[in-house]
């Protein structure tokens, strides 16, 4: 069985900590810094052996190379992240593009190539275990800034998400749910389960509760990027969501 746990740092990040029981191994997932991360995994008895890196901003890096100094105390720690950033990353170990695998124990997580956030993003899949990582490219009713880009490519990474189970759970990086519902309501303000989902995340944050991670089956029915019909809708509403 697998655990991810959900490590909040900086203004809105979350650093995810994957781990494994049967082999006692530890990934963390996009080390925003480094400290948090450590202190969490301690207090359960974990020690980090891998981090998977998405990509290369420094909200999902910056903890790489503290957190493998501290890992020479244990056997070290592998740093995997996107071939196509490499020349941006100067901490990995390991480069993975589409198809690639890496693991975790006996759990596969299998490579997406997703580039619109950043031009060498990827999400990595653990199919068998419906979990997925998606970095900035899919968030919670949103999807990332198209930074370095298209829409055509977000596009078709929101229909490759669209694809997977229902019931893959989707762990993102940020704690922006509250702005895209609501901005997300003004493009479809009658589709009920988007309104539900908002009373309820207005509610959640009320009390000061995390609002993700979410699932493949939530956002295909709330997010407005996944269910953009063309590129042409989903360029339109994202430049008005960078507009708003």
């Amino acid at each position: 069985m697998l655990e991810v746990v959900r490590i909040p740092v900086l203004n809105d990040n979350y650093v995810w900590l994957l781990h494994d029981a049967a082999s006692g191994e530890t990934v963390a997932i996009d080390p925003a810094v480094a400290d948090p991360v450590l202190e969490a995994a301690a207090a359960r008895g974990w020690t980090i052996g891998q981090i998977w890196n998405t990509h290369w901003h420094g909200d999902h890096v910056g903890g790489n190379a503290s957190i493998k100094a501290a890992a020479e105390a244990w056997g070290g720690c592998v740093i995997t992240g996107p071939a196509a950033e490499a020349e941006k990353i100067g901490t990995l170990d390991r480069t993975v593009d589409e198809g690639d695998q890496v693991r975790i124990g006996d759990h596969v997580a299998t490579v997406m190539a997703v580039p619109a956030h950043t031009a060498g993003h990827v999400a990595y899949d653990l199919g068998d275990d419906h979990i997925l990582f998606v970095g900035d490219t899919l968030f919670a009713m949103g999807c990332g800034r198209l930074f370095e880009g298209t829409a055509a490519q977000m596009f078709t990474n929101m229909a490759r998400f669209s694809a997977l189970p229902d019931d893959t759970i989707v762990y993102c990086a940020h704690e922006y749910t509250l702005s895209n519902g609501r901005f997300a309501l003004g493009v479809e303000p009658d589709n009920d389960a988007l309104s539900q989902r908002v009373a309820a995340v207005e509610a959640a944050r009320a009390r000061g509760e995390a609002t993700v991670p979410t699932s493949i089956g939530l956002e295909r029915a709330t997010n407005i990027f996944m269910r953009a019909r063309s590129v042409a809708e989903l360029a339109a509403r994202r430049a008005a969501k960078d507009a708003a």
